[in-house]
């Protein structure tokens, strides 16, 4: 292919592509996603449309987008270098943790001038640019990961059903000196228990690293599932009680209530005895309260900001924040 004329990418459109290029997702599908994003509306002739860019060669789009992206950063004074260090680097690091087919290879062996785009990363970036970043001028990227909490490079995986897991589980294992930043672990939520499932059997066919997946007590055909495809390195638990909900201490509930709606009353307080599922009972107070609906990604957020003691970390919840730490 023949390029006679481009668009160069502004600054920000340059960083949001190499934000999406180095986020954790399946490296095939995101370059894909972004090369053809690139040469829709910065390739100017030929124009190609969405149907012609699938018939392209994988050598070819690589290399028409390394022209794009290279010569936009030319354009605001950031020379191309022969050195391909950080090219490298991300190839090993993606290969560490992604099976790595033959055309994912094509794309992720590019000739993209990483070495001068870091030159526009800021401190407050996104932490895989910060983790970019520090390619360049670290030695020991593991070390940087830990002191400056970037997340970067991910080691393991956790799944959880929703948005209370993913919100308070972090907050919890950071008590219970287990940072996840700290140690690379990443974490998903599925947004069901159906799609636990799914979203694990799509991992286990792509990810190198451990998995951790926790279900609720009503998940156990899910369990079984799961079971059938469990890998060594990965590992399973399923909560003894209802949701996570359930497995908050009454005290912290309660404190967390107080502060944010103003006291409960008495008769409130006495609805949270009875052994009722946990959402239910929040679900009832809000309602008695003439609030919102009860939601559990906000009761999940001001927990969070509640949590004050090691009496509000479960013996469960610690069991399960072990479990994440012992996965090799």
């Amino acid at each position: 292919m023949k390029i006679t004329k481009i668009k160069p990418l502004s600054k920000d459109q340059l960083i949001i592509s190499i934000d999406r290029l180095t986020r954790f997702k399946e490296p095939e599908v995101k370059y894909m996603r972004v090369f053809s994003d690139i040469l829709a509306s910065n390739l100017i002739i030929p124009k190609l449309k969405k149907s012609e860019m699938e018939r392209i060669d994988y050598h070819e789009i690589t290399r028409v987008v390394e022209e794009i992206i290279n010569s936009s950063l030319k354009s605001y004074g950031i020379e191309q270098t022969d050195n391909y260090t950080i090219n490298n680097k991300i190839y090993e690091y993606e290969n560490t943790i992604f099976k790595i087919d033959e055309n994912t290879e094509i794309l992720l062996k590019n000739k993209i001038n990483y070495d001068g785009f870091v030159n526009l990363i800021t401190e407050d970036a996104p932490k895989n640019l910060q983790w970019l970043k520090a390619q360049k001028y670290v030695e020991d990227i593991k070390s940087f990961r830990q002191s400056h909490l970037i997340k970067y490079p991910i080691e393991k995986v956790v799944i959880v059903e929703g948005a209370t897991e993913e919100t308070l589980l972090p907050e919890f294992a950071r008590r219970c000196d287990y940072d996840f930043d700290k140690n690379g672990v990443y974490i998903l939520s599925a947004g069901g228990k159906n799609q636990v499932v799914k979203l694990y059997y799509s991992l286990v066919e792509k990810l190198k690293i451990p998995i951790f997946v926790l279900l609720d007590k009503d998940a156990k055909q899910n369990q079984e599932y799961i079971n059938y495809k469990l890998r060594p390195q990965d590992s399973i638990h399923l909560l003894s009680c209802g949701e996570f909900e359930d497995l908050l201490p009454m005290d912290l509930v309660k404190r967390t209530l107080e502060y944010e709606l103003n006291n409960i009353s008495m008769v409130e307080q006495e609805m949270l005895k009875p052994a009722e599922p946990r959402v239910k009972i929040l679900e009832e107070i809000f309602k008695t309260r003439g609030m919102h609906e009860f939601k559990k990604v906000e009761f999940a957020q001001m927990v969070r900001s509640n949590i004050a003691q090691e009496s509000d970390i479960s013996a469960e919840i610690r069991e399960i924040i072990n479990g994440i730490e012992k996965l090799k």
